[in-house]
């Protein structure tokens, strides 16, 4: 693909992984990483990235999980095949697969990408969670796109996940933490949920929420205690750092 003049290479996690992505519009950041520490994959198992951009969440927990296998959805064509060289630049590509499609696509059309029902152990995703009624949104085309939601994206997402999950399958995402109530909603008819509160830095309001929602469980919610990014002079937390550079899973998120 003649990307290059219109792509940067970047490094995640300290350099384990390098990611090729758009210069300009939407570009991967600390959610899709964070994302991937809170999904609690095993070897063997199967996990699918809902909305994948250029594959950084599910790369990432590909590189963390040996003999995990991962499928990465994009509805963006050009997104999708930096998903595809990104998995084969970081030699991945053996375990995971990319899916140009739609998260609102059919049932056929996620069985014919391999993607049949109740396919998973797993589902992570970072839904577009800007509503551009209330919030302004980016002028730029795949910014916007992958940022702003309809009132019903978070919903559809969820039932897309509920789809694609076995039984007791978990799903995890990430949201802005004004937005819990939606999410809770949206997760209503799982139960097991964990709430991770993210902060920015002691004392500040919380920015993120990742939570964790178990198909077919009757265990109650949880509110997990926080996470902290940065101490107050702006240093990378230890937990944080562990994360974002180290490649380190989150702390365990379940409550069952």
């Amino acid at each position: 693909m003649a990307l290059d003049a219109e792509t940067t290479e970047d490094a995640v996690l300290g350099g384990r992984l390098t990611l090729r992505q758009p210069k300009r519009g939407h570009r991967f950041g600390h959610d899709a990483i964070l994302l991937a520490a809170a999904t609690d994959a095993r070897p063997g198992d199967m996990a699918v990235d809902l909305g994948a951009g250029v594959g950084t969440a599910g790369l990432a927990l590909a590189h963390r999980v040996p003999k995990l296998s991962v499928a990465l959805v994009e509805v963006d064509p050009i997104l999708a095949d930096l998903a595809r060289e990104n998995a084969a630049r970081n030699k991945l590509a053996d375990r995971v697969q990319v899916a140009t499609l739609d998260v609102n696509a059919g049932v056929p059309d996620f069985t014919r990408a391999g993607l049949r029902p109740e396919c998973a152990q797993h589902v992570l995703m970072n839904p577009p969670f800007n509503d551009p009624v209330r919030q302004n949104a980016s002028p730029d085309p795949g910014r916007r796109h992958a940022h702003t939601a309809s009132s019903d994206t978070l919903v559809q997402w969820v039932d897309r996940a509920s789809l694609l999950l076995v039984q007791h399958g978990t799903l995890t995402l990430i949201w802005r933490a004004s937005g819990l109530a939606e999410v809770l909603t949206a997760v209503a008819g799982f139960g097991g949920i964990t709430v991770l509160p993210i902060h920015p830095k002691p004392q500040a309001t919380a920015i993120r929420v990742i939570v964790r929602a178990v198909k077919g469980s009757a265990a109650p919610l949880v509110l997990l205690p926080a996470m902290t990014l940065n101490d107050a002079d702006g240093r990378p937390s230890v937990e944080a750092e562990a994360i974002l550079r180290n490649g380190e899973p989150l702390r365990p998120i379940t409550n069952e």
